[in-house]
């Protein structure tokens, strides 16, 4: 995908908005964003965890600090393409993130105990730590979605992403296994997501007012986890103790 970040930190918001919302806002902004380099693409994650969910159980919970690994591709890999393995950490509304790139052979590698490639020594250090730190994280789930990313015309580093078509797996937990999973979203909803290098500008902050935009804790893993939990308690698989 051409040349890359492999540092963030920036101020991101999330909404919820269905079919009419979307509509309205997308001929509001119409005059101050333009499509972003990559426009159109499809997200491909493979989220870690321990096995006690440790990591999402913590977001969940909405605290002051956290943090996640994943690893993240552009396209179906095989062996030899180009991923991502991403350090995401939240701090007090500021979102901190750390990546580098790998093959997928190397990534696998990497994550599973072995060596790094040593594309980035700082921050394969920050995630030998991590890894280090939650003991037993490995693959927990796979979750895909289609993106639309937008710039703005007069700031490019004000980016704004629109997903829809989130799948999620527990099962088969590899980039490479194609894309295919549960529907996490009803027909029509997407999440929007505004990355703001500073301050929020006043003329976005009056369009989301004007059509009762508000911001929306969601969390595409922590959600599609609640769900699994809530099914597995159904069926009588998870026993809730008092």
């Amino acid at each position: 995908m051409g040349a890359y970040q492999d540092i963030f930190q920036r101020v991101e918001k999330k909404y919820v908005l269905d079919e009419q919302t979307y509509n309205l806002f997308m001929e509001r902004i119409e005059p101050y964003f333009k499509p972003d380099q990559y426009p159109k693409c499809t997200v491909y994650n493979i989220y870690f965890d321990t096995p006690s969910h440790i990591l999402v159980r913590n977001s969940i919970e909405k605290p002051v600090y956290k943090e996640k690994l994943r690893l993240r591709s552009y396209s179906v890999p095989n062996k030899e393409s180009t991923v991502f393995v991403e350090l995401k950490k939240k701090y007090k509304g500021i979102v901190y993130k750390r990546r580098v790139d790998m093959t997928l052979a190397e990534a696998e590698e990497f994550l599973s105990g072995g060596e790094g490639p040593d594309k980035n020594r700082q921050i394969e250090s920050e995630l030998k730590y991590f890894l280090g730190h939650y003991e037993g994280c490995a693959p927990a789930m796979f979750l895909s979605y289609d993106r639309l990313a937008f710039q703005g015309k007069e700031d490019p580093d004000l980016r704004l992403t629109m997903d829809t078509h989130i799948l999620y797996r527990e099962e088969c937990l590899g980039l490479d296994k194609g894309v295919w999973g549960k529907e996490l979203l009803s027909p029509g909803t997407r999440i929007m997501e505004i990355k703001i290098p500073g301050t929020m500008p006043l003329w976005l902050s009056h369009i989301l007012d004007e059509l009762n935009i508000f911001p929306a804790s969601f969390s595409k893993y922590g959600t599609a986890y609640k769900r699994e939990l809530a099914e597995e308690i159904k069926k009588g698989k998870v026993i809730i103790c008092a």
